[in-house]
């Protein structure tokens, strides 16, 4: 697929990082460099490789390279140590191990080092923007050292097929040990063409990508896009919200997509009005598109996804409800989606929350040498998460509501923490906020909010907030009954919001409080 697009419009803008531009001709050539390359130090089809890199042109360049010869990157993050890192390495059983060497002050060249001495189906380091030192391979003198007709002459005899697995995605649960998820050539391309189809992306689109490019997301929206299409994208290797606006004016972006903390950061940016926005066609959020639209001033809408294999969204054009109503739709037609009662293959009455299930092209098949997955008596994949239909103008969305163990047990009334969440930042004064459980010797748990403010504002008093969000139409049982100011949310090292670590943070100064009384 990439020869192909190649060969249509070679000269077109892949990436963008740093000043440093690779057409998507330059982006061919160099994969099938990099591959032969990767062939010839004696790695083979069907080998994995652990990837902790980084978002940079070299991290496409390496996963590309693997994809052509049909080494199977397992796409771990800079930020996963010994535990996540010892597992995944126990159950693919890698060949070789890409690390980043300058992505922060963490000596990941020195980590891979050890992980691969406590491994023994590791052959080959390979480092990217750094030497490769005695028993290690520079990624640079790799490619320099590959010409264009010697690729060829050992690319000739590899063959790879729609059903080959392309990689190994990982589950993003909140707090157990990632499980590896197989990713198949066909399947990625197709999933990511009806992705960018729902979003409204096409050939003149322009992208950006702020976020970890090795996660599922980064891949379908960044990378595979460039593969099928052409299509370019500016990539950032850390969010700065002044630059990436920057960026945006100067590249004319059209679509800007955030799975994390982009869209809480850019609604505390308070000089928005400085930059020229008016390329962007949507910007995408998880959550809260009705609040950043109203910030920004451009089309945004809300999105969800997960990497066992749904992604929803809409473009920026589809109605106002659907976009900040909804999590979106489908952009497969032959993906099937069912609500069901938890714990039950039985349908949520119409208009009821129920736990999203599905099945389709890109679902899940099951866990590589993992845990089974859940999975109906007809093969729909259970999410877990909670959400209601809306038909909108003649087309199904679908509104995320909360996850079914992500409540508030308060006296028996259960307590979605999504839905006071997004209620909870409709409030001027708050940017982000979170809700948990925390003890209660009569109710046995209510709710504690975390909250960081906005720039130069005050935290709202229990009592305020609740004013405010019953005015919104929230239950008063639901109101948090305890707020925390925090200055930013701590995150599992995939990047996630810690809830667990914020439970633990109110059990604990309720803890000290008590026993600061009984004193």
């Amino acid at each position: 697929m990439l020869a192909a697009t190649a060969s249509q419009v070679p000269d077109a803008m892949a990436f963008e990082a740093d000043g440093r531009v690779l057409t998507v001709a330059q982006l061919r050539d160099q994969s099938d460099r990099l591959g032969a390359a990767l062939l010839k130090i004696g790695l083979r089809t069907g080998d994995r490789a652990m990837f902790q890199m980084g978002t940079a042109i070299e991290t496409v360049l390496a996963l590309l390279a693997c994809y052509r010869v049909g080494v199977i990157p397992v796409c771990a993050v800079p930020q996963h140590r010994e535990v996540e890192i010892g597992q995944l390495s126990r159950l693919a059983e890698p060949a070789a191990y890409f690390v980043q060497a300058d992505f922060s002050g963490f000596d990941l060249v020195g980590f891979a080092r050890r992980m691969m001495d406590q491994h023994s189906s590791y052959r080959h380091l390979i480092v990217a923007r750094g030497g490769g030192g005695g028993d290690g391979w520079s990624m640079g003198d790799m490619l320099e050292g590959m010409t264009a007709r010697e690729a060829q002459e050992i690319l000739r005899d590899v063959r790879l097929g729609c059903g080959d697995v392309l990689s190994f995605q990982l589950s993003g649960g909140t707090t157990g040990i990632p499980k590896i998820i197989p990713r198949f050539h066909g399947e990625y391309l197709a999933h990511s063409a009806t992705l960018t189809n729902i979003h409204g992306i096409d050939g003149t689109s322009r992208m950006i990508w702020a976020l970890p490019l090795i996660h599922n997301a980064g891949q379908l929206y960044s990378i595979m896009p460039a593969v099928w299409g052409g299509i370019g994208t500016v990539l950032m290797s850390k969010v700065d919200i002044p630059r990436m606006l920057d960026l945006i004016e100067s590249h004319r972006v059209t679509h800007a997509l955030s799975i994390g903390p982009v869209a809480p950061k850019l609604l505390a940016y308070e000089d928005v009005a400085k930059h020229d926005l008016s390329s962007l066609k949507l910007f995408a959020t998880m959550s809260r598109a009705d609040k950043l639209e109203r910030h920004i001033g451009v089309p945004c809408g809300n999105l969800f996804g997960i990497t066992e294999g749904l992604l929803l969204g809409t473009p920026g054009d589809a109605p106002q409800a659907a976009r900040h109503g909804t999590q979106g739709k489908t952009g497969c037609n032959f993906t099937e989606i069912r609500l069901l009662q938890p714990d039950s293959e039985v349908p949520a009455a119409p208009g009821t929350m129920g736990e999203l299930c599905f099945r389709g092209p890109s679902s899940l098949r099951g866990y590589f040498r993992g845990d089974p997955a859940a999975f109906t008596s007809e093969g729909f994949v259970r999410t877990g998460d909670m959400m209601t239909a809306h038909v909108i103008e003649g087309v199904a969305y679908y509104a995320f509501e909360g996850r079914s163990r992500d409540n508030v047990n308060r006296g028996g009334e259960k307590i979605g923490c999504e839905e006071v969440e997004a209620f909870a930042s409709r409030h001027a004064a708050i940017a982000d906020a979170k809700l948990v459980a925390m003890p209660d010797e009569f109710y046995g748990e209510k709710g504690c909010l975390f909250v960081v403010p906005r720039p130069g504002a005050k935290a709202p008093s229990v009592n305020e907030l609740a004013e405010f969000l019953a005015s919104e139409g929230l239950a008063r049982y639901k109101c948090p009954e305890r707020i925390e100011v925090i200055d930013e949310f701590p995150v599992t090292r995939i990047g996630k919001i810690d809830k667990p670590a914020l439970k633990r943070k109110i059990a604990e100064l309720l803890a000290k409080e008590a026993a600061h009384r009984a004193g």
